[in-house]
């Protein structure tokens, strides 16, 4: 019979702990097949780590290890995949905002052939502006990548053993796993669902992690910015060579372009905004290649993605 494992990245999720091994220990339950469920202590402050230890007694199917400090959500995501023995992997996150009850759809999908199973949010409960700035990136990234990214796809999916063997083979550290999972390749199909509020507790995600998720995918998948770059000069260069006929024509016809109120004057404003125009232009293409070029800095350091400080039911070892 299949092994079906479970990856559950925790940080900071005491209060909405007891609630997910309810739930998603009863959805186990009806699988009616082995299953593991390994949850990633990312760094917690509070009881987490505690917590999941506990449950670990309990019941040896819940397994856990924890990081030495907060490595992040990526990064927790794929330590559970380095250590997930199962024929099939769920990816889910603590806050049950993903009902557990879904991956049963999900397994369906995966039993009829399909490798990566992705769920996408039909309905998403979350402040009018996030929701208009994940609407917004996803098409975003959509339109700028090669790659036929899904639209309002979270990390909740499902990936064949094969998939996560590919995933975990990458070395690079600036994780997108979203977007890895498509760039695999295999049978991928979707299924939707009604994305709840949070359980419990309060929201983990800031806006700077999010901000930060989402450079990482259009760095990490797109070379569009650097073109943008190119764009962008190339504009300004034809806005400058227009500014400079027109300037000549002024002077040229002086007294034409008086009568219709466009006489030349002293000519220290347009001075001033252009050059912060291209000030502007000049910093944006700086940053535009500051992104690649730290991303290039971090590759290039090879430094192991996470630092493990303890573990139960896992054997700690370190991905190399």
């Amino acid at each position: 019979m299949p092994k079906i494992s479970v990856v559950v990245p925790c940080f900071n999720e005491e209060d909405v702990l007891p609630r997910l091994f309810e739930r998603l220990g009863a959805v186990a339950a009806t699988w009616n097949t082995d299953y593991e469920i390994i949850s990633v202590d990312d760094g917690s402050r509070d009881r987490t780590w505690e917590i999941l230890k506990t449950q670990n007694a309990k019941d040896s199917r819940w397994c856990t290890l924890s990081f030495a400090r907060n490595f992040g959500h990526q990064t927790a995501v794929s330590a559970g995949l380095y250590f997930a023995t199962g024929d099939a992997v769920v990816v889910i996150d603590a806050d049950l905002q993903d009902p557990p009850e879904e991956i049963s759809r999900l397994l369906e999908q995966w039993r009829a052939g399909f490798e990566v199973v992705f769920a996408t949010r039909k309905k998403r409960r979350d402040p009018r502006l996030k929701k208009i700035l994940a609407w917004g990136f996803y098409r975003l990234l959509q339109k700028m990548t090669p790659l036929p990214m899904a639209r309002d796809a979270g990390d909740f999916c499902l990936l064949d053993k094969r998939v996560v063997a590919v995933m975990n083979s990458l070395p690079e550290r600036s994780r997108y796993l979203r977007g890895l999972r498509t760039w695999c390749g295999f049978r991928q199909t979707m299924v939707e669902f009604d994305r709840a509020e949070r359980a419990a507790g309060v929201p983990q995600y800031t806006f700077k992690k999010s901000f930060k998720l989402a450079m990482d995918g259009l760095f990490s998948f797109s070379a569009a910015p650097l073109r943008l770059a190119t764009y962008l000069g190339l504009w300004v260069s034809g806005f400058a060579f227009f500014g400079v006929m027109f300037t000549l024509a002024q002077k040229i016809f002086a007294a034409q372009f008086a009568k219709i109120g466009l006489a030349p004057g002293a000519g220290f404003p347009t001075i001033v905004i252009s050059v912060l125009f291209l000030g502007g232009v000049q910093l944006i293409c700086l940053g535009i290649l500051g992104e690649y070029i730290g991303r290039i800095y971090e590759e290039v350091k090879g430094r192991p993605l996470w630092i493990i400080r303890d573990s139960a039911g896992l054997t700690p070892i370190e991905k190399k």
